[in-house]
């Protein structure tokens, strides 16, 4: 096995601060922003984020949780209806919001279908943007990042691992070659 590191804090750090920026522009404020961080790794990127925003607006927009697992097409849930009302913390409606789902990664494009479902299961965004930390390629649906921390061309047979501190006590992104990782999509 091969691990290849391919952003370390600072990176990150940076990468965040720039999709922050891009998000006030594009959305020209924080006025019915929202920011969702799919569970596991989305959740810490989703608040650095909106950590950010506060930095550069003043103000910091609410942050929800989403567990996308009842809503994933690749396992089976037993309770699905039951796991399905209890996937999501939401602070507040996201009808009529404007609602910036956070990943670590980008890869298949499955996991954020699961929670563009998850979300319309709670509410109607008025527009759902689509930021991630790490844009891998090798889509099998056609969803786009809106944001994009980094794009890194890989092959099927790398693996790319997010490291954030929230989680794994340090920030660093690597690729891994020729391992399963836990936290790969």
């Amino acid at each position: 096995m091969r691990l290849r590191k391919i952003m370390d804090e600072n990176g990150i750090r940076r990468a965040l601060t720039r999709i922050a920026h891009e998000i006030v522009e594009r959305n020209k404020g924080t006025e019915n922003l929202v920011i969702v961080g799919i569970k596991r790794r989305g959740e810490p990127l989703a608040h650095r984020l909106a950590d950010g925003i506060k930095k550069i607006e003043g103000f910091r927009p609410p942050v929800g949780l989403l567990d996308i697992t009842p809503y994933r097409d690749d396992r089976e849930c037993d309770n699905a209806q039951g796991a399905k009302e209890g996937a999501a913390f939401l602070p507040l409606v996201i009808t009529g919001k404007t609602v910036v789902l956070v990943d670590d990664v980008l890869y298949t494009g499955r996991s954020v279908r699961a929670a563009m479902e998850a979300l319309m299961d709670r509410g109607r965004p008025q527009l759902i943007q689509l930021a991630v930390l790490i844009d891998r390629g090798h889509r099998e649906l056609p969803i786009r990042p809106d944001f994009v921390g980094k794009n890194v061309p890989t092959s099927r047979s790398e693996n790319i691992a997010v490291c954030l501190a929230e989680v794994d006590a340090k920030d660093e992104v690597l690729i891994i070659e020729d391992g399963k990782q836990e936290n790969t999509r």
